[in-house]
């Protein structure tokens, strides 16, 4: 088990595996494109505190962010504590790495040991069973939060995804896709794979999103921190051509967009906005369902959608039939007796 410096957490190809091979409800938001771009812009005066290990081909990773209110109140919590989409602990060996450095967090904040927040756990799994196997008679364990991710099969292809979705939603999606094409919409791919390309894609949706209810309210991807977010995220996909970007267009101007981000084969949805100009056109319908026709064209096996609830978030659960619980969960050093 090594532990890793800052410097070389960029495409660390040890947490994108372990990322991808973890199960996990979400593992586009576990991929160091996610990661270190929610680090840089929403918390980078924090320190990261990130060990790796490698077994024959199985990757393991401990990734930890320290909060320090004081001296004796320190709190290890994943990087991202807007969400807790992702999980610290990545591979079939995290747990045991975990108990590994549990002597070397001791003596770091003694005399006081650190709270550490756990998310990205799905009930009934493996992962949390470890835990309090490993950790039951040492730590307390209590609940921080709970959501619920909802995802889509693409399994056989577009017409299988549909058979899943309601006679109504399907009827509506071919009535309004005759209807787009008749009014002249067409349809733009993009996957970005230089910095340059990531930049003109972004600023193309920029200008879609300042056209949107969300850029005339001032409350989408156009404002900070948002829009840093995405610029640093769509940069670091870019290598590795993980961006999946879609422009709606109506005689050569952009009229909407939707983009997301590849996990292995499983698609991870982040934003579409489209200009308020074509409400009536249902174009954030469209475009959803042009980009799982794409998907399944490249082999895609799953479409994420994020959480199920929330503001405005009730339309996923016409398109999505899989429901993923997850939790966050507050590891407490007991005291003794």
């Amino acid at each position: 088990m090594e532990k890793i410096p800052f410097h070389d957490l960029e495409g660390h190809k040890g947490w994108q595996q372990a990322a991808l091979h973890s199960g996990q409800a979400d593992p586009f938001c576990c991929l160091p494109a996610w990661q270190l771009s929610f680090h840089e812009v929403f918390a980078p005066e924090r320190r990261l505190l990130v060990w790796h290990e490698a077994r024959h081909t199985s990757h393991s990773m401990l990734v930890l962010a320290e909060q320090a209110f004081a001296a004796d109140s320190v709190l290890l919590t994943p990087i991202d504590t807007l969400w807790f989409f992702s999980s610290p602990l990545l591979g079939l060996h995290a747990v045991d790495m975990l108990a590994r450095v549990t002597d070397e967090l001791a003596a770091r904040y003694a005399p006081f040991f650190p709270r550490i927040v756990l998310s990205g756990l799905q009930p009934g799994s493996l992962l949390p069973q470890r835990l309090l196997r490993t950790f039951a008679y040492s730590f307390d364990f209590f609940m921080h939060s709970e959501a619920i991710q909802c995802a889509a099969s693409l399994e056989g292809g577009l017409d299988g995804f549909l058979s899943r979705r309601s006679a109504n939603h399907r009827a509506k999606l071919s009535k309004g896709r005759r209807r787009a094409q008749q009014r002249g919409i067409e349809y733009e791919r993009h996957i970005p794979a230089t910095g340059a390309e990531a930049q003109a894609v972004f600023e193309r949706m920029l200008a879609v999103e300042n056209k949107s209810w969300k850029g005339v309210g001032q409350c989408g991807m156009a404002e900070e921190p948002a829009k840093s977010f995405y610029d640093v995220m769509l940069r670091r996909l870019a290598p590795a051509r993980g961006a999946r970007i879609m422009f709606a267009t109506h005689e050569g101007q952009d009229v909407g967009f939707i983009f997301g981000g590849m996990a292995g084969d499983v698609y991870r949805g982040q934003q579409f906005s489209y200009d308020l100009e074509w409400k009536d056109a249902g174009i954030g319908n469209l475009m959803q369902l042009e980009q799982v026709e794409w998907l399944c064209e490249q082999g895609a096996s799953r479409y994420d959608m994020g959480p199920l609830t929330g503001p405005r978030m009730g339309y996923k659960a016409h398109w999505t039939e899989r429901r993923l619980p997850i939790q966050t969960w507050l590891m407490v050093k007991k005291q003794p007796d």
